[in-house]
């Protein structure tokens, strides 16, 4: 649903809101608490329910709910003196008093996606006999995520800012997620962590066709570009689209020799009771936040995977370089990339664009290795990668 009150939009489809047509960046919590109000404009939101919806019923300072209010009333041109949008009723709660207009949008079906937390899990098998875990989601063309060698179906279904970036996805395409063998909920027998992009990609084959997908879109984020750019140059018939996000040419180690301070990081720690370093290492990644969704990926990535697989992930994504492949491309390709990504730099998209054959470049203002929801370009990237995948 699309809702609008004085010169605001909120759409918690693809969890944005604007005021006067300009984007206005806010944190999840923050987004909750003005969604929850708008829902309920007709009456007074208690402070439980608050509690309930924005921090899931966890002990919460009162200066922590004050300094969200606030937050929301300044995200919404309000403020707690003039309070003409946001009421508080004294020892009782809150009221969205401005005037409420609800307008149903063509992915409303991503709110009732949010309403059911419980996936799906179905198994096939690679040619190597290993059962791969897979999910089916939606409906519309058909969209494969490929994955890196960490993945997680059930953790990362369960962190909120994975789940703000699915739904929109859900909502318009029939998304489709699976764990690599060796991964998560797939088979771990026997599966060399190091095996190389070609049997990744089988995969990603052995998923769409246990889908009955003769063709489909990829989309990539980060190192797991390799294995989509492998497929999409093996598999010309069956790729329509592919998308790339945070992606690049070659590794760390293989543009700039030497020790990788992020490997070292892995090194160093990786444990999910003790994530100091894994928080390093995501806010590396991420250093424009939000710190909360930092947090959640670094307890994600320390969950997901053991230390020995996370470096032989390190370690094979470091030494690839997959600029031979580039010319094989023929689909339509997107590339996204943050303009001040410290990690993997601006160059590296340029080099992508430049070796595929009609991509397309669009540049996000932000030093994230991809937006996060809440943070700097996140309406754009969620609205760029929908259109095209629309297309």
């Amino acid at each position: 649903m699309e809702y609008r009150f004085e010169d605001c939009a909120l759409n918690d489809a693809r969890r944005t809101l604007t005021r006067s047509g300009e984007p206005i960046a806010v944190e999840p919590q923050v987004f909750d608490l003005i969604l929850l109000l708008a829902e309920n404009a007709e009456r007074v939101v208690t402070r439980d329910e608050i509690i309930e919806v924005v921090w899931g019923g966890r002990i919460v300072s009162e200066s922590a709910i004050s300094a969200r209010i606030a937050t929301a009333r300044k995200a919404v041109g309000d403020d707690g003196k003039r309070q003409a949008v946001i009421r508080t009723v004294a020892r009782r709660g809150l009221q969205m008093v401005a005037t409420v207009q609800v307008n149903e949008t063509s992915i409303d079906n991503a709110v009732r996606s949010r309403q059911s937390d419980v996936q799906r899990i179905r198994y096939t098998r690679n040619p190597d006999g290993h059962s791969i875990a897979y999910a089916s989601y939606g409906s519309g063309s058909a969209l494969i995520e490929v994955e890196s060698g960490i993945s997680h179906l059930e953790l990362s279904w369960a962190i909120p800012c994975e789940r703000s970036f699915f739904d929109p996805l859900i909502a318009q395409n029939n998304f489709i997620r699976y764990d690599p063998a060796g991964q998560g909920l797939s088979s771990s027998d026997s599966v060399d962590n190091a095996r190389d992009f070609i049997k990744a990609g089988e995969d990603v084959i052995a998923v769409a066709d246990a889908a009955g997908l003769s063709k489909f879109a990829l989309m990539s984020r980060s190192g797991a570009c390799f294995r989509a750019i492998q497929i999409a140059a093996q598999y010309p018939d069956r790729v329509t689209k592919l998308a790339i996000i945070g992606g690049y040419v070659t590794g760390r180690t293989t543009r700039t020799p030497g020790p990788d301070p992020m490997r070292q990081l892995i090194a160093s720690g990786w444990d999910p009771n003790a994530i100091g370093f894994a928080a390093g290492l995501m806010t590396s990644y991420f250093p424009d936040g939000p710190a909360e969704h930092v947090m959640d990926y670094a307890r994600y990535f320390t969950q997901a995977s053991e230390q020995s697989k996370a470096l032989a992930e390190r370690d094979q994504i470091n030494a690839a370089n997959v600029e031979e492949l580039l010319p094989l491309i023929s689909c339509p390709t997107l590339v996204l990339h943050g303009r001040k990504d410290a990690i993997h730099p601006l160059s590296e998209a340029q080099k992508l664009v430049t070796g595929i054959r009609g991509a397309e470049l669009v540049v996000l203002e932000t030093a994230n290795h991809f937006p996060l929801p809440g943070g700097p370009a996140w309406e754009t990237y969620m609205d760029t990668l929908l259109d095209f995948l629309a297309e």
